[in-house]
């Protein structure tokens, strides 16, 4: 039976990967040169469609890693000399803390229990703090932190860099980014394509401080550093060979997501995350994990089972369709359902209608 997956990532593809990755084979696209036009023509299309769905400023450059998680040392080498500051309230926020105190930073952090949200008014950014991460979605508890916040957040410290980690969010969350220095994501996930590509966005701002650690000889990687991407950038190369095949299906896909308008997207992604919750706070086998409604996140719905999480999981798959369990020590007591683009209305109601028999 073909299953319909509603796992946080990797997730259910999207519609129309298997026609472009189809298309990938019949042009040969896994066998160009990255040195060659025919990658440069598909970068840069890449580029433009990400810039159109994202409204991603001509000071941002866009660039290509192997991972989301590797984007995290990339930016702690390149844009801290001394001092981050980091959000904590799930396992993927602390990561990026424990990265910065492995490289030797000195990592700031204010936390909050799993499950809990922030709120612009409550933050308070140590007064040395360089850059500033923040989480929009947080994929192990389903927290989300809102625009509005994190744009608050900007205006009142404009000298420092502020990072945001959109990887199980993105295209969803209408940011500014005039108001977001560095922000990054994996494919995986809303975009509906196999793991093995991150997605790192970041602005001259980044560059300069990045320039700066270099020419002071702080070391800022010697793989993938800012200056070498966005040197490379200028003409839609990359320092080392990239994944051009899942290149040419983002850029596809974005298109894609173009064609029907990302505000379209959100609308149905508030519409699906509303069934959802609806759905949860009304069953007595469910529950919401996340309290607070503002911070509830809109493409990762995480719900507390009364069964164990194991048991509603295998009965779901014998209806074809997967969804997942808690992270780390809520494994067993929770279910996590990825609201993506890859999935729609329908698809939703489907589910909901088996979880309501259970």
């Amino acid at each position: 039976m073909k299953q319909t997956y509603f796992t946080a990532g990797p997730a259910e593809l999207y519609p129309t990967v298997s026609q472009h990755l189809q298309t990938a084979m019949d042009e040969q696209i896994g066998s160009i040169s990255h040195r060659s036009a025919k990658f440069r023509s598909i970068y840069q299309f890449c580029d433009e469609q990400l810039r159109e769905l994202l409204t991603i400023p001509e000071s941002h450059g866009i660039f290509f890693t192997g991972s989301a998680s590797e984007v995290w040392e990339r930016i702690l080498l390149n844009c801290v000399e001394h001092e981050s500051f980091h959000l904590v309230n799930g396992s993927f926020s602390k990561k990026f803390c424990d990265y910065a105190t492995a490289l030797q930073k000195y990592a700031h952090k204010q936390e909050k229990p799993f499950g809990e949200g922030f709120d612009y008014s409550e933050i308070e950014v140590p007064e040395y703090a360089e850059l500033i991460a923040v989480t929009h979605n947080e994929t192990s508890s389903g927290v989300q932190m809102r625009p509005v916040d994190i744009h608050k957040l900007k205006r009142s410290h404009a000298k420092k860099l502020i990072a945001v980690d959109m990887v199980s969010s993105a295209p969803f969350p209408d940011l500014d980014f005039s108001l977001v220095d560095t922000a990054f994501f994996s494919v995986q996930k809303a975009f509906g394509l196999p793991a093995g590509l991150g997605v790192w966005i970041a602005n001259e701002k980044c560059l300069e401080k990045a320039e700066t650690l270099k020419h002071g000889d702080q070391h800022i990687g010697a793989h993938n550093n800012l200056p070498m991407l966005w040197k490379n950038y200028k003409t839609y190369e990359t320092p080392a060979t990239p994944n051009v095949l899942f290149i040419y299906l983002l850029g596809k896909i974005a298109q894609d997501f173009n064609r029907i308008g990302v505000e379209n997207l959100r609308r149905e992604t508030e519409e699906k995350a509303k069934m959802l919750y609806k759905f949860v706070e009304s069953h007595p086998q469910f529950s919401p994990f996340v309290k607070n409604d503002r911070h509830r996140s809109r493409t990762v719905v995480v719900a507390n089972t009364q069964k164990p999480s194991s048991e509603i999981i295998s009965k779901v798959k014998e209806s074809g369709m997967v969804v997942g369990s808690g992270y780390g020590q809520f494994k067993d007591t929770q279910i996590r359902i990825a609201n993506f683009p890859a999935t729609d209305v329908e698809q939703i109601g489907r589910l909901i209608e088996v979880l309501g028999k259970i």
